[in-house]
């Protein structure tokens, strides 16, 4: 096995793959071909204090945010989602094209993260605490972050299952399986074809999916410490802390990423597990999507 840092994400009937200074993302179009398109990788990484372990992971995980809304948006372009289409559009939103001309692509994707994070912190931060505090009563105050976490976990799990269960989510959950299909061929050493991708496996230790799992068990032992049963000041807490543990959560994952261990691999067998329902076997032609993104990587980064 070699190792590589390439990631990915599914998008809208395709894939994108990054590396170190580029990404690729590879859509399949109305006519049934696959456009590809690169842009340089932005962001906080490699500046300043973001080079140093635990801020490399705050700053990887915002810029994860804007720039995976930013190829969701145009990968629907692409594959022909005719949302951005001038005769679709309501009176507010010409007004706003009008107003703002190339820049509220820009203020769409903000906003769309903007609100992807609040509806994030409520659903999985600040519901688990208000549900805990039911048991404040009845537990010492040291168990309250326990119960939290396992209430974010549960919320997690039924949030995913659900979402699995609609048509368009499974699409791209296929894409998902092949993106993940498509680096462990390519780490494996072998020739990036749809016969070698198809066999390899659709589950990854540094898959997206598995950092989230991360991050709700790493809260679980951080709420562990910071002990109150004030519900406002766990309200602050765990907003403020959600960066560091999404940090350390990074070097986690990194580590994993990185490793064959024993230790490594118990520690990445749930997040393998919970990849079944985010990954799903993806046909021929998806799996050829993810090749394009992935040798449009490699193009400008051989090495």
């Amino acid at each position: 096995m070699k190792r590589t840092n390439i990631g990915g994400q599914a998008v809208i009937e395709g894939v994108m793959m990054r590396g170190k200074k580029i990404y690729a993302m590879a859509v399949r179009n109305p006519q049934g071909g696959i456009t590809v398109e690169k842009n340089a990788c932005g962001g906080l990484g490699r500046k300043g204090v973001f080079r140093l372990p635990i801020f490399r992971g705050i700053a990887a995980f915002l810029d994860s945010l804007v720039t995976g809304t930013k190829i969701l948006m145009r990968s629907a372009e692409i594959a022909g989602d005719d949302w951005a289409e001038e005769e679709n559009q309501s009176r507010f939103e010409k007004f706003l094209q009008d107003k703002l001309g190339d820049k509220l692509n820009n203020l769409l994707i903000y906003f769309s993260v903007t609100v992807s994070l609040i509806l994030g912190m409520l659903l999985f931060f600040l519901l688990p605490v208000w549900l805990g505090n039911f048991f404040k009563n009845l537990v010492p105050t040291w168990a309250l972050g326990v119960i939290e976490g396992l209430i974010r976990i549960a919320i997690f799990l039924v949030y995913l299952f659900a979402i699995s269960r609609t048509k368009e989510i499974h699409r791209v959950f296929q894409y998902h399986g092949a993106e993940h299909k498509t680096i462990n061929c390519f780490e494996s050493g072998k020739e990036l074809t749809v016969e070698n991708v198809l066999p390899c496996t659709r589950l990854h230790k540094r898959c997206g999916t598995s950092f989230l799992l991360f991050v709700m068990i790493i809260s679980m032992v951080v709420f562990f410490f910071i002990r109150t049963d004030d519900l406002v000041l766990r309200l602050i807490t765990r907003i403020l802390l959600v960066p560091v543990i999404a940090g350390i959560s990074y070097e986690v994952i990194r580590w994993a990423g990185n490793s064959e261990s024993k230790l490594v691999a118990a520690i990445s067998y749930p997040g393998l597990c919970l990849q079944k329902i985010t990954t799903a076997e993806p046909d021929g032609a998806q799996i050829e999507t993810a090749i394009a993104a992935m040798k449009g990587v490699l193009e400008d980064e051989p090495e």
